[in-house]
């Protein structure tokens, strides 16, 4: 089978709340005539970002073409679900022009990479670019790393230590793993905070890349498809701190679902949730809420201490029943705690 014949699949990374699905919800409404498959993986049981894609479906990506893997990171199960469901997706009806995978945001994009080596789908697919967003007003003010300072501190108490914390190695390695790199949510970080970022990213890159500023997720999908990088033969110019490791542990991060009753006032909530990630080093707070009295759900989005929220839908035939994924470094996490804070 020649290249040409290749479905191509565009893998989208970055850490907790760059806005991936943002910007694939664009890709959405912007196909260029292609017809879109989407593979998402979230971390933690209850998938949100899916249910986000499959509200925006049509005819160019129909519901069916959207699959959402919420059973663990999909380069760790590649026999069990990733390779079947790439193989269900090129086995649709109307054949996908491009395939789109949403990684966690706590995901090593390099391991998924080499999973496209496998013969089951090698011949079949191939990954056209890699494309990290990182969130501008973040990484500008040094946040993809849970404590600088308190790191810092560490090492110059203890010679023996010379590795990176499990957030800034996550961010190293989706940057250096990238094709493009688009610095998104630019409109809050403003002129100087987007040079900043750029600054950051360029010293921590492997090579030169394109870095593009990015508001809510608006982009020339010509920019970042068919960029043709067949990055799974191109292994060796993306390091990693992972080579050479037979695989990769997620043991670093944790999460937990709070079930959450009727809310009267969203503000208390957003209220506790800024409190979790201020007191607990919550790293991201994602879910849906019943409100008292609205006949819609509340979407909640949050990094850190931004909180957004949303109506989104009615409910209709669902339960009123609002979930929260809470995620966190494993020592960050005390469910108990947690409920406390939330009222659960």
């Amino acid at each position: 089978m020649t290249d040409l014949s290749k479905i191509p699949v565009t893998v989208i990374t970055g850490f907790l709340g760059a806005g991936k699905t943002t910007l694939i919800r664009h890709l959405m409404m912007n196909p260029q005539g292609k017809r879109l498959a989407i593979l998402v993986n979230e971390f933690g049981t209850v998938g949100v970002d899916g249910d986000i894609l499959k509200s925006c479906a049509d005819d160019n990506c129909p519901v069916e073409n959207i699959v959402e893997l919420a059973n663990g990171c999909i380069c760790c199960t590649v026999a069990d679900d990733f390779i079947p469901t790439i193989e269900a997706l090129m086995a649709l009806p109307v054949r996908p022009d491009h395939i789109l995978i949403e990684t966690s945001g706590l995901a090593l994009p390099k391991p998924l990479l080499k999973a496209f080596d496998w013969p089951a789908i090698r011949s079949k697919i191939t990954v056209d670019g890699v494309i990290t967003l990182a969130d501008a007003e973040a990484v500008a003010a040094g946040r993809f790393a849970p404590d600088e300072a308190a790191v810092q501190a560490q090492r110059e108490a203890d010679d023996s230590i010379d590795h990176e914390t499990p957030l800034s190695e996550v961010f190293e390695d989706q940057i250096f793993c990238a094709d493009i790199v688009l610095l998104s949510k630019a409109d809050l970080a403003g002129e100087a905070g987007v040079a900043a970022a750029r600054a950051v990213i360029e010293a921590e890159a492997p090579r030169r890349m394109p870095i593009i500023a990015m508001t809510d997720g608006v982009i020339d999908p010509r920019v970042i498809l068919g960029l043709n990088a067949k990055a799974e033969d191109d292994l060796a110019a993306r390091p990693s701190h992972h080579d050479g490791a037979d695989d990769h542990e997620h043991e670093d991060f944790d999460s937990v679902v709070i079930d959450l009753p009727e809310v009267d006032d969203p503000e208390v909530l957003v209220a506790a949730i800024t409190r979790l990630a201020r007191e607990q080093g919550i790293l991201r707070v994602k879910g849906y809420v019943a409100v008292t009295g609205k006949p819609m759900r509340m979407l909640v989005q949050a990094v850190g201490e931004r909180v957004r929220h949303q109506y989104d839908r009615p409910w209709g035939a669902s339960p009123r029943k609002g979930q929260l994924v809470v995620i966190a470094e494993h020592d960050d996490i005390d469910e108990a705690a947690i409920r406390a804070v939330l009222g659960a």
